[in-house]
């Protein structure tokens, strides 16, 4: 009898159950009042001039038009360089910095992880204190470096700067400290070398970590200015990012929706590969500091 009472009472986690009617009502209105920045932040790019300047404003867009995004348009191709142009270079340099920081800090944790050299323990306590710098603060060392490498005004300006991510290694680190030396050295004695023990055994292992760097590089890069400011004259080589920032500035009321535009143009692409990879950033944030 208790036995068949205790089978009664068991909840399915695939369905829905009463008992779990009060955390919905708690988490339902948590997240709708998270999500009302991103509704206004859209319903504003959305907004004609006479709206956006509304006293008292209103929250949701009430007559929508795409003025301000073919604004964007038209005032890109006064330039001289078509906003196509911008836009490209932006998608080139996201996708290679993108790439090369998975490669680089994919086989810069496997080394810090699972090979022995002298001078290792001294790398790990530099990267650690590169944590404590934000990029302002480095702001000049990379000017120094970028044009005393005769990179300036180059496209390789956009993509040096950001392959190098210390938050990023540290939490791939922590991933490949959990891969077993015993998968490892199987490996080996059935053949394998270092790059097929890489591609075949830590990478897929190392998903998660390998998702959570890709969000935050393409976060760093489609977003940067500093490249296109500092280090590049030449406007055919600039970003999306830095024209967009220049069309906002000014006293002009038409470019208070042009840098709405902007923002939601700029925002977007950020919001969809975050909820694409959303599962695999809460894995990494629950086992990054688990040996």
């Amino acid at each position: 009898m208790l036995n068949s009472g205790f089978q009664g009472t068991k909840i399915n986690p695939s369905r829905f159950h009463r008992s779990q009617l009060k955390f919905y009502l708690i988490l339902i209105p948590i997240s709708l009042f998270m999500v009302l920045p991103v509704v206004f932040i859209v319903s504003q790019a959305f907004k004609p001039i006479d709206e956006l300047f509304r006293f008292p404003p209103t929250f949701i867009v009430e007559r929508p038009t795409l003025a301000n995004f073919r604004h964007i348009m038209r005032v890109a191709s006064g330039t001289g360089v078509p906003m196509s142009r911008f836009l490209v270079n932006t998608v080139i340099v996201t996708a290679v910095t993108c790439f090369l920081t998975i490669i680089i800090t994919a086989m810069t944790a496997y080394g810090l992880s699972k090979k022995k050299f002298k001078i290792k323990n001294g790398l790990l306590k530099l990267n650690q204190a590169a944590l404590m710098f934000v990029p302002a603060a480095v702001g000049i060392p990379r000017y120094l470096v970028i044009v005393g490498s005769g990179l300036n005004n180059n496209f390789l300006a956009h993509i040096i700067p950001f392959l190098a991510m210390p938050v990023g290694l540290f939490l791939v680190k922590q991933f490949v400290d959990q891969v077993p030396d015993e998968l490892i050295e199987a490996a080996r004695m059935d053949g394998a070398g270092e790059i097929k023990v890489m591609w075949r055994i830590v990478f897929p292992l190392i998903k998660p970590a390998l998702a959570t760097v890709t969000i935050l590089t393409f976060q760093a890069v489609w977003g940067a200015m500093e490249s296109s400011t500092m280090f590049v004259e030449d406007d055919t080589l600039r970003t999306f990012a830095f024209y967009l920032g220049n069309l906002a500035i000014g006293g002009n009321p038409v470019m208070a929706g042009v840098g709405a535009a902007a923002g939601v143009i700029m925002f977007v692409p950020n919001l969809v590969i975050f909820i694409a990879m959303q599962s695999r950033v809460m894995s990494t944030m629950s086992h990054s500091g688990i040996k």
